[in-house]
């Protein structure tokens, strides 16, 4: 078992690395459409000026910078599993003078902290992809010091999130892929209601609670929604990597036309919906 979760984080460490320029390029697109997320989960951890803060699968460093720059005393640790993603996150932390926002590589099943470290822990977008969510979730409580909150976000399901279903919809189509075996890390693997709840009540939260957060993806045309969807989002990419040229261009050119269709004024703003939830220990 041990052997196969370190195989899965392998292949997403080399999946992240590889898309990290892509999430550079887009960052500033992506960052904005993922904001009233990150704002929520903030909002939920009733941050105080001097707490010292864990961001879990930072990625490019959402929401850990906006927390760095809300503290006046405090600091940040975004921890994530890629470091090229890490790197993304340091240079925006230098850019924009942030002194009190570190990196680190780790896996949120293996943190590299004592007891009671942090006074609070974000986590946003990380626990779908997690090999052991239940794991990640004690993993997080250990580390958090009594009284201390964690609050995490995670996509809802297909049917409230067209940004992701409008290409993975086209490539079902198109394409014989396997499905995933149940339970796999991936996009919906959290999206039923209580699900989280019920992971961090088992490693201990109290006060445990679950709200729908929504949000748009603002990418005006549908070609530049393709762009940044087959540079960022690595499970796309996967997919086209085994259709040949023909196909490629078949899909893309239905991706466009359904888009293109939901949104005949041009105006391309994707609605998005996650569930944000929080706990105490």
């Amino acid at each position: 078992m041990e052997t196969q979760l370190e195989d899965i984080r392998q292949q997403q460490r080399e999946s992240w690395n590889k898309f990290s320029a892509g999430w550079k390029k887009w960052d500033d697109l992506m960052m904005e459409f993922m904001k009233p997320v990150g704002d929520a989960i903030i909002e939920r951890l009733h941050l105080r000026n001097d707490d010292h803060v864990l961001d879990v699968a930072s990625g490019t460093g959402e929401p850990g910078l906006a927390i760095a720059a809300q503290l006046k005393g405090g600091k940040v640790v975004s921890v994530d599993i890629a470091e090229r993603m890490l790197a993304v996150a340091s240079e925006t932390a230098a850019r924009r003078g942030l002194h009190n926002f570190e990196t680190a590589l780790a896996d949120a099943g293996e943190l590299p902290f004592a007891d009671a470290t942090f006074d609070a822990i974000s986590c946003r977008f990380g626990f779908m992809f997690f090999p052991d969510m239940q794991r990640a979730a004690h993993e997080m409580v250990r580390v958090l010091k009594p009284g201390g909150r964690v609050a995490t976000a995670v996509w809802n399901g297909p049917d409230k999130n067209f940004w992701v279903t409008a290409v993975m919809g086209v490539v079902n189509q198109n394409m014989q892929l396997p499905p995933p075996p149940p339970g796999a890390p991936g996009m919906f693997r959290c999206a039923q209601s209580g699900l989280v709840a019920d992971l961090f009540r088992q490693a201990g939260l109290k006060n445990v609670s679950e709200i729908e957060v929504n949000s748009q993806l603002n990418s005006g045309t549908a070609e530049v929604y393709w762009t940044v969807m087959t540079e960022v989002a690595a499970p796309f990419a996967a997919a086209l990597s085994k259709a040949d040229a023909a196909m490629r261009d078949k899909i893309k050119r239905e991706v466009l036309a359904l888009v293109k269709q939901k949104y005949p004024a041009g105006n391309v703003a994707i609605a998005s919906s996650a569930l944000v939830i929080c706990g105490e220990k």
